[in-house]
């Protein structure tokens, strides 16, 4: 029996936030933490695809390829492979490799016993012939892997399927269940009760599990022994490493001044935890700053941290960094400092909204250190976890509890939501459910009936949990050591922060004179979302009040009626979605429509979302010296030639046709100049 080696130190949290330590989340979809049961579950219940058989002349990129393979070959005809023989060469390095039936060959004969307690086991090879042979090859300058001999003929039975899953080669405790498994063992389980427990927590039949119960006891006997004998090793790398980081931390703050770090000593004088950030992610927060999102749901396995990431939006719809830390453990205390460390980088700005996952400790931490500012858990981060939570007690009851979840989430009223969520509670039996009351008591940060009219710049949307997820992937490839951990953070916030923006044609769909004059303004990212709320506003029929006001309902009346008032250069609708989003819905704008506006008022453009928004900020204008005014003028003339050429396909298509002329005869001219002044200093130039 093996164990999966991590591919990475970094993995994420799975401690249930209803503070029971014996509870924990499996995060669907997750091929890098999903433990094989499920996967094996899904299997047993779909078709096994067809799969060809390999042949002579069959081509591999690799070694490893071939044997991954064949392995699946196996797997899906009773038997397992290992690998033989491979022979090297000066020229090729390995150039030939043999892999066998795992019945292929005989035991070696063996000594006479001496112990009294020896045990007799019995050999399950028996001189299978099944095999496939690889050779190497290059072929114009690229190496092959060939298969120059295959046999698929054994002289043994072969294996169905609930019997082929647990030969040794398949029965492998992935990096998720080995976590749950150290973590129960060290709270005193016994191991038939840890796979009882594994059994229930997934949702499977006794003896379901990939892996058997003395694998999980060799497991945890080997890993004791494991950490007794690396424990001072392992200590003495996190010291080792951590100081590292401090040390690159010392040594980015030397070449770049606006780099900022801080930190924390414990007890003895180690460093406990540590945070960073950098002069851009600064300069990005002043623009984009009003709503933060806190990412804590990944840990480290080797050294025992916890990641957060402090994150947001740009007016063009991208995840920018903010900034990062490193935290020794998961408590109110640890928070407290990170937040307090984020408002001193930040230089004491705090955002109107941030964004988390479920945490009682963190959620204590912003209330004590951002009693301001509006916490909000995303809804993404709950229905992540309701499977884990509710599909076992629920069985096939849970699709409608899904259901029912979801309308319940989109409620208007306060006092309805809590009517229906005491009904939902009460039809599915989840009185004394604990998950049902932490969401119950944290309703205020979730539920829309509570969130209408926060500023949260679409961040709570299912599109930038992906984005976020997609940055975070960035951040988390493979790494050794701390070190290159901190390294990996600065390319990827780097690259993510001046990400080049490709021009956008942004056609008309509507030929209403309001959806003109705002793509003039808007980034591509916000004039979608308006545009989109405009096309709809088509559908929608309105009623005029004796005060002036308006009722606005669907002609299907799918989403009920809501009420606009108009007052001078203002509206408000009952929906808030500007005071959510900054992007005016789609029942105001069918009022502006009907009352001939052909622009929409300047206050409903946010600086946030328009054009000329920029993260480059120069604060104190009487700092720069005056050769930087061409450069703000030179931004100012790009980012105008971009407004205007945008605004129809042919202006687009010229100034892509023209501008590479222009700039080449510029540059031509430019090197015919003398070089005998001294050469202007580039530094503070925008980043294009």
């Amino acid at each position: 029996m093996t164990s999966v080696p991590s591919k990475n130190i970094w993995i994420r949290r799975q401690q249930c936030p209803c503070g029971d330590w014996k509870c924990y989340v499996a995060y669907e979809g997750d091929a890098e933490e999903t433990s094989l049961a499920s996967q094996l579950v899904k299997n047993d219940m779909a078709p096994l695809e067809a799969m060809v058989a390999p042949y002579v002349g069959m081509v591999f990129k690799s070694d490893d390829d071939a044997f991954e393979y064949y392995g699946n070959f196996a797997r899906k005809n009773g038997f397992s492979i290992r690998k033989e023989r491979s022979r090297l060469s000066p020229q090729l390095g390995i150039y030939k490799r043999d892999f066998v039936c795992y019945r292929s060959g005989f035991a070696p004969a063996k000594k006479k016993p001496t112990g009294e307690h020896h045990r007799d086991r019995k050999s399950v090879r028996c001189g299978c012939d099944a095999k496939m042979y690889l050779s190497k090859e290059i072929v114009e300058g690229v190496s092959q892997w060939f298969v120059v001999q295959f046999s698929n003929v054994h002289n043994h039975e072969l294996l169905e399927d609930d019997q082929v899953r647990l030969l040794p080669a398949y029965r492998k405790i992935q990096e998720a269940d080995q976590e749950r498994i150290l973590l129960l063992s060290k709270a005193g389980f016994p191991i038939h009760r840890i796979v009882k427990v594994l059994e229930l927590e997934k949702g499977i039949q006794g003896g379901q599990l990939p892996f058997l119960e003395r694998d999980v006891r060799n497991f945890v006997q080997n890993r004791k022994k494991v950490v007794q004998e690396n424990d001072a090793l392992l200590t003495e790398k996190r010291e080792t490493d951590t100081m590292e980081l401090l040390e690159a931390c010392k040594a980015t703050k030397e070449t770049d001044e606006d780099f900022v770090y801080d930190f924390t000593v414990d007890e003895n004088d180690k460093v406990e935890n540590i945070a960073w950030s950098y002069g851009d992610s600064i300069n990005a927060y002043t623009m984009f700053g009003d709503v933060v999102y806190f990412d804590t749901t990944n840990r480290s396995i080797t050294y025992g941290m916890l990641f957060g990431a402090w994150l947001g939006i740009d007016n063009h719809g991208r995840t920018i960094f903010y900034g990062c830390v490193l935290l020794q453990d998961e408590t109110p205390r640890s928070f407290s400092w990170a937040l307090q460390a984020f408002l001193r980088f930040m230089r004491g700005r705090c955002p109107q909204a941030i964004l988390t996952d479920l945490d009682p400790g963190l959620r204590d931490a912003i209330t004590s250190e951002l009693p301001g500012t509006k916490h909000v858990t995303s809804l993404w981060n709950i229905l992540s976890k309701l499977p884990s939570w509710l599909s076992l007690p629920l069985g096939s009851r849970y699709a409608e509890f899904k259901s029912e979840f979801d309308v319940l989430y989109r409620v208007d009223n306060v006092d309805e939501f809590e009517l229906r969520w005491n009904q939902m509670v009460s039809m599915f039996g989840l009185g004394s459910d604990k998950h049902i009351a932490l969401l119950f008591s944290l309703r205020t940060s979730w539920a829309l009936s509570y969130m209408r009219g926060y500023f949260l710049a679409q961040m709570a949307s299912q599109s930038y949990s992906k984005s976020v997820d997609a940055f975070l992937k960035g951040v988390f490839s493979a790494q050794t050591c701390l070190r290159s951990f901190f390294e990996q953070v600065g390319i990827t916030a780097n690259f993510q922060n001046h990400a080049r923006l490709e021009m956008q044609y942004m056609h008309i769909k509507t030929c209403i004179p309001i959806e003109e004059h705002a793509r003039s303004i808007l980034t591509p990212f916000a004039f979608n979302a308006l545009q989109n709320e405009l096309v709809l506003a088509m559908q929608y029929a309105t009623s005029e009040m004796a005060d002036g006001s308006y009722i606005v309902r669907h002609f299907k009346k799918m989403d009920g009626e809501r009420l606009v008032i108009p007052e001078d250069e203002q509206i408000r609708c009952s929906c808030k979605e500007f005071e959510s989003s900054g992007i005016l819905c789609r029942h105001a704008l069918r009022v502006l429509i009907i009352k001939n506006y052909f622009q929409l008022p300047d206050n409903y453009f946010l600086s946030r979302w328009r054009r000329e928004s920029s993260p480059v900020i120069y604060e104190d204008g009487s700092t720069q010296n005056g050769e930087d005014a061409w450069f703000r003028e030179y931004q100012c003339l790009t980012e105008t030639l971009f407004t205007e050429s945008s605004i129809t396909k042919e202006r687009s298509d010229y100034v892509r046709s023209e501008l590479t002329k222009e700039l080449t005869r510029l540059l031509n001219e430019v090197r015919n100049l003398p070089e005998t002044d001294v050469a202007m200093d580039l530094t503070l130039s925008p980043t294009c």
